[in-house]
């Protein structure tokens, strides 16, 4: 277990008071109760009236269902974060359950209100929705709309969210749980202290965890598989009653692009995996191997300060990147670290992994990362911190209106990253520390998008299998994680057979299948937005936060319209590949 104490982590945990007061605060139970009977009235004062309800009383409704899910919000969000820092608590865990219990029945007695305004004829849709009084709520109402084709009836609509806790949801907590307990090798390391030796200097090292790693995902593979198994059925039930022509499609409506945008994307990616073969093939020279096997592919280029970074000069680091490119966004994500909003350090139980919870317009989103104090962790404190300004700023749009698509969620996460880079990048004089440095950057950045374009892959690998073969074995699914992630390393990086078994710890295909291609989205469009700052200056910084303050108030290409950005053309994502080239080309003419 890593020395919190030694990294300055050790009390750098989260204070859920601006929640609740603990599992066992009366206001807690009072607002379970209070959020159930909230539903049950809205249900019975306005089922079966939504179609006729003039625009005044239609804006009555839409605010007290606001008020509704946002306190259903509140709980859920202390209920996860109390667990996911001790997924072994039998009380946190029981917790979850209970408000996942309710957030089922809470859901059903508003299951109503969607399903009648998808039922709005189009011209009296139109008229309420242009009508001054609902503004505030047209884009959220709107956006509604677009899933008329794929809802049930109400009687199968309700069912489905009374089964809810015992469905996904379920299955996810169970993941949750069982990696959380999970130990690898005769130390018992935590899954977040192997993967952190695959980015040591010492070839042995980077060995060992992988082999570690693969051993403790055997000990568990017949359970992780049946997981994987049990919600790709359930989607593919869900989908085909839903009518989705694919298994991404309902992925795509979410963040508001067709399948032929997110199509075009994919496919201009794959095109671009020579990419990542050039810069292998480059690496495998730095390191002076004969060949790289999976476990190098993280391997530090030489020259690169390996030095343990604390706590606080993480901190100091990541204010000073925010606050070069604007006081405003190093003033939000201070508040982070002076106010409890982020847990820290690696303990027992907790959840390997990060990420940037936003909770409620009323309360400010909370962080949870596990750190080492290596520049990758750095890295990942500046991408959640992202996150949380993004959501701290979304906020004043109110409830229904901060919860931004996902393609967008990972502008401002991976906007935070390329500040720290650039920041830490001018301080490095050293050529062989410069050259470092931006290998590790290239990798990122790599991770960001051609990795998870290949995990797209493995995914529609996955999903087209369960519905094409019936059950798949753990073999199948290693043979589709094999396939899809040669064919972005080609021949450059020789991937082990025990490397098949990596799909199985990789939490995004269970909590949201078809997410991955959203970081590719989000850093293509980030070094778009990027280029756009240098040649803008002030001018695009407050354009920018005017984005990030904008939530998920409109569709993403509204919100990009000052940008100057057209999703829809091609040649938007090869420019951004296009970058990512270019800073290869340059590292290759250092190198030769």
């Amino acid at each position: 277990m890593a020395d919190n104490a030694v990294l300055g982590t050790g009390a750098v945990v989260w204070n859920l008071d601006d929640l609740y007061h603990g599992a066992d605060d009366p206001a807690l139970r009072r607002d379970m109760e209070l959020v159930e009977s909230r539903a049950s009235a809205l249900a019975g004062q306005y089922r079966d009236r939504v179609g006729s309800l003039p625009a005044d009383e239609l804006l009555v409704l839409v605010r007290a269902l606001e008020e509704v899910d946002t306190l259903l919000a509140r709980l859920a969000a202390f209920a996860f974060l109390n667990f996911i820092v001790r997924t072994g608590d039998a009380a946190a865990s029981a917790l979850l359950q209970q408000v996942e219990e309710l957030s089922a029945r809470v859901g059903r007695q508003g299951v109503f209100f969607r399903l009648e305004w998808n039922l709005v004829d189009e011209a009296r849709a139109r008229a309420l929705l242009d009508a001054p009084t609902l503004a505030r709520y047209r884009h959220y109402l709107a956006a509604m709309r677009r899933f008329a084709p794929h809802q049930l009836s109400r009687a199968e609509e309700e069912l489905l969210q009374e089964l809810g806790p015992v469905g996904r949801s379920a299955w996810n907590v169970l993941f949750e749980k069982l990696m959380g307990r999970m130990r690898f090798g005769e130390q018992g390391r935590s899954e977040e202290e192997v993967l952190s030796d695959l980015y040591s200097s010492e070839r042995d090292v980077r060995a060992r965890a992988a082999d570690e790693l693969t051993r403790g995902l055997e000990q568990h593979l017949h359970v992780l598989t049946h997981i994987f198994n049990t919600l790709a059925a359930e989607k593919m039930i869900s989908d085909r009653l839903r009518r989705y022509d694919s298994w991404i499609s309902s992925m795509n409506l979410e963040n508001e692009l067709d399948d032929r945008a997110v199509e075009t994307l994919v496919t201009a990616v794959q095109e671009r995996y020579t990419t990542v073969h050039r810069y292998y093939h480059l690496k495998k020279r730095l390191l002076g191997l004969d060949e790289l096997f999976d476990y190098d592919r993280y391997a530090p280029i030489p020259g690169l300060d390996d030095s343990v970074i604390m706590w606080d000069e993480c901190r100091r680091i990541v204010l000073d990147s925010f606050a070069g490119f604007s006081p405003k966004m190093a003033e939000i994500a201070e508040k982070f670290f002076a106010g409890g909003w982020i847990h820290a350090p690696v303990l027992e139980g907790k959840r390997g992994g990060a990420f940037a919870h936003p909770c409620i317009p009323a309360v400010h989103p909370y962080v949870m990362v596990n750190y080492l104090g290596t520049l990758r962790d750095v890295s990942t404190v500046a991408h959640e911190l992202g996150h949380g300004v993004h959501q701290y700023l979304a906020a004043e749009q109110g409830f229904y209106n901060a919860d931004t698509p996902l393609v967008l969620a990972e502008t401002a996460s991976v906007f935070a990253e390329l500040l720290v880079f650039r920041a830490q990048l001018g301080l490095i004089r050293d050529p062989a520390g410069r050259r470092a440095f931006i290998c590790q950057k290239l990798e990122s950045i790599f991770a960001t998008v051609f990795r998870q374009v290949a995990m797209n892959r493995f995914e529609d690998a996955m999903h087209t299998g369960r519905r094409q073969q019936g059950e798949l074995s753990a073999d199948q699914l290693s043979g589709y994680w094999l396939s899809t992630q040669s064919a972005m390393f080609g021949d450059s990086v020789t991937l082990r057979e025990d490397y098949g078994l990596w799909w199985s710890y990789i939490p995004h295909f269970l909590g949201t299948p078809g997410y991955v291609y959203s970081y590719a989205f989000g850093e293509l469009l980030v070094l778009a937005l990027y280029s756009r700052y240098q040649e803008q200056g002030e001018r695009f910084v407050d354009n920018y936060l005017q984005l990030l303050a904008a939530g998920g108030s409109r569709s993403p290409a509204e919100l990009l319209a000052p940008f100057a950005i057209d999703l829809d053309d091609p040649g938007f994502w090869h420019g951004g590949l296009d970058v990512i080239d270019q800073m290869l080309a340059e590292l290759e003419k250092q190198c030769d």
